[in-house]
């Protein structure tokens, strides 16, 4: 296993969803408590950069703009995902829902909502040229340090 592609391509990943949270943060309504949103995000970076992007390093630059991407959208569907799961448990313990379905369904609602939200041009080509950009980068640690 390539460590040092892994270490890269984590640290890379993490600073990559640290900044796309920070662009993301003024879309919500001012009063919206964000928490640890941004640093949620980079621990989800961290996981998916170590075991999506990591292992793949020094398997060739084109490939790399490929996992580097694959990544990316990983990391936001499991940041929809894990943001939406935590809204929702907040409106359930507020006894906002009726039926645990319908809890279920609204995690899903909650990442499409969410989803679309983040479909500005400048989140879009952040995700794709960071997410090209740290693959390149995991790649060229992965080439020179396995």
């Amino acid at each position: 296993m390539p460590t040092a592609a892994r270490a890269m391509a984590a640290v890379l990943f993490a600073v990559l969803a640290w900044y796309v949270s920070g662009l993301i943060v003024p879309l919500f309504p001012e009063n919206t408590d964000m928490g640890f949103f941004t640093e949620v995000n980079a621990g989800l970076g961290l996981i998916c950069g170590w075991r999506i992007a990591g292992p793949r390093g020094g398997t060739g630059y084109v490939s790399a703009i490929s996992y580097g991407l694959t990544t990316t959208v990983a990391l936001v569907v499991v940041a929809l995902f894990t943001h939406s799961s935590v809204v929702m448990i907040e409106n359930s313990l507020r006894k906002f829902y009726d039926t645990p379905v319908e809890a279920v369904v609204a995690v899903f609602e909650l990442m499409v909502e969410h989803g679309t939200m983040m479909l500005t041009p400048e989140i879009l080509a952040t995700l794709g040229v960071g997410g090209v950009l740290a693959g390149l980068g995991t790649e060229f640690v992965g080439r020179r340090y396995t």
